[in-house]
């Protein structure tokens, strides 16, 4: 007899501590590209610190690892880190589901293209085919966009009144770099693009069926991948964390996907992280115990889009998220302590911590260990914590 399964219910602080330890927040040791669950999604790869501060958090050295990972504009058009190994499987992964996926991820670009007549996914196709010809060699986004520009028409084109230059729309421009078969150079800035080494893909332009992102291995999928990392989740929040239309996502629904009770909040699991995040729903346990990091700004923790979740008092979240110049998390557990910044002058790098709450003498110290340790990763001296 097939019995239903009744809805589980999980506290907030318990999908918090799963979100940590399926992130691999919690590591004991050193931990290889190989079993880095983050990489999954991709780690985005924004700020001084960027892709390689979050791998170390997580117990992996960049510094050891770089032949393996590679780095690739993808998902909102953010450069991310990945296995360089998964990077065919990426490019289908992140690849949309429609065109009208495609239209919504590519912004107002997609405006002059439907007027001449043109489909976003034809349009990518034509640009990824452009950048794969013009990158023979490493080549700088501006020789890059340069030779773009004399190449297309009209639709494709933008007058940009920063640069006051016409130019390719920016997101097509990002988005189709992987489908050429291109990565970025790490620590390029201006950033450099260069064909990935043994790329076989033919055919320039996102992957569509039948080997669309639905046929990716299963744990690069994006719902997929969202649902493990930051679930439970609804498909109004994983659409946004694509920037694609919820109706898409809802189509691509993992069937193995449970509806679970976040505090009142009906959500989605994968049905095999059940048993994980019921795990995590018991007695918090302490600081100490759970580890207090430093996550970076873009942290893929903090790339929930359940920010309310996240952090419920409205003050606080602004704190954490402004619109612009965003601090970086004091974290334990999946819980947010408060916010910090790196403040460097010459050799020397110190810490900006701003608890919450009270913050204990114990916790100042906790964070003054942790900056401690960022300094000798950057290879700096440390100046200590400095009050606002």
């Amino acid at each position: 007899m097939d019995v239903q399964r009744p809805m589980v219910t999980v506290s907030r602080a318990g999908v918090l501590r799963y979100r940590w330890r399926r992130q691999g927040l919690d590591h004991a040791g050193p931990v290889s590209v190989a079993q880095a669950p983050a990489l999954d999604l991709g780690v985005q790869d924004t700020g001084p610190m960027g892709s390689a501060w979050a791998l170390w958090l997580r117990g992996v050295d960049p510094a050891t690892a770089e032949p393996q990972l590679a780095l690739a504009w993808t998902l909102r058009g953010a450069p991310h880190a990945y296995r360089r190994a998964d990077l065919p499987g990426v490019m289908q992964a992140v690849s949309p589901f429609s065109e009208a996926d495609a239209a919504k991820r590519v912004f107002d670009a997609s405006r002059p293209l439907r007027r001449a007549g043109i489909d976003v996914l034809d349009a990518l196709d034509v640009v990824a085919g452009q950048m794969h010809e013009i990158v023979t060699e490493p080549t700088v986004k501006g020789e890059m966009s340069a030779q773009l520009t004399a190449r297309v028409d009209e639709p494709y084109l933008r007058y940009c009144r920063v640069c006051k230059a016409t130019h390719l729309y920016e997101q097509p421009f990002r988005l189709s770099a992987l489908y050429a078969g291109l990565e970025l150079e790490p620590g390029t800035s201006p950033p450099v693009l260069r064909r990935i080494p043994g790329w076989r893909r033919h055919s320039h332009g996102p992957a569509r069926a039948p080997q669309g992102p639905g046929t990716a291995p299963e744990h690069l999928q994006v719902i997929r991948a969202y649902l493990r990392l930051l679930g439970p989740a609804t498909p109004k929040e994983v659409a946004a964390y694509l920037d694609a239309p919820v109706r898409d996502v809802v189509a691509a629904w993992p069937a193995d996907a449970v509806a679970v009770d976040v505090e009142g909040r009906p959500s989605w699991l994968l049905e095999p992280d059940l048993d994980a995040v019921v795990d995590t729903d018991g007695p918090e346990a302490d600081d100490d115990a759970l580890g207090v990091r430093l996550l970076g700004a873009f942290d893929p923790l903090l790339q929930a889009k359940d920010r309310d979740l996240l952090v419920p008092d409205e003050a606080s979240r602004k704190d954490l998220f402004p619109s612009i110049g965003r601090p970086g998390a004091v974290a334990a557990g999946g819980e947010i302590l408060g916010t910090w910044r790196p403040l460097t002058k010459g050799s020397t790098i110190s810490i900006r911590f701003t608890p919450w709450l009270s913050g204990s003498a114990a916790l100042r110290r906790v964070v003054e260990d942790r900056g401690a340790e960022l300094a000798r990763w950057r290879g700096r001296e440390f100046g200590g914590l400095v009050d606002e």
